[in-house]
Order: C-alpha cells, then structure tokens, then sequence
C-alpha cells in the first residue's frame, strides 16, 4: 500500500492543480504533484550540473586557458569539437 501524505497549499497553488486535473491532462492531484516534484528534481540536478561546469570554465579563465572565438560559427565550431 502506497505511503500517504498530507500537504497544504496555499489557495493559488490549488487553483493551479485543480486546473491541471481539469483539463483531463491528469487523472488526479497527485499524480500533477507528482509531475511537479519530478520536474523540480531534474531541474536542480541541472543546476548542480551548471554550477559544477561554470566552476571548471572560471578556473579555466583565471589559468589563462582561454580560447578568443570571433563569431559565432567559431563558437559553433569550438562547441562542436568538445562533444
């Protein structure tokens, strides 16, 4: 049997859920939180991601280990070769 939970949302954010069931989008309101919560873990792995690599390029910038792109077929170019 599926553990249970309570959880208050304010009037906006209920607004918000019963809408989603409504438009037949989602059978019930867990499975739009559900959806949420799934949707909100992605994207904070993602942050950490950018975090983690915006702190390898700083390093890279501040170790002179710079690469002057001139246009954006350049870039394109550079971005390319990393894959």
């Amino acid at each position: 049997m599926p553990w249970c939970m309570h959880v208050s949302l304010t009037p906006e954010l209920d607004r918000a859920v019963k809408e989603k069931v409504a438009s037949g989008l989602y059978n019930n309101a867990s499975e739009v939180i559900r959806e949420a919560l799934r949707l909100t873990l992605k994207h904070e792995a993602e942050n950490e991601w950018l975090k983690r690599e915006a702190a390898i390029g700083f390093a890279q910038l501040e170790a002179g280990e710079t690469v002057r792109v001139r246009s954006k077929d350049e870039f394109e170019a550079l971005a390319r070769s990393a894959e």
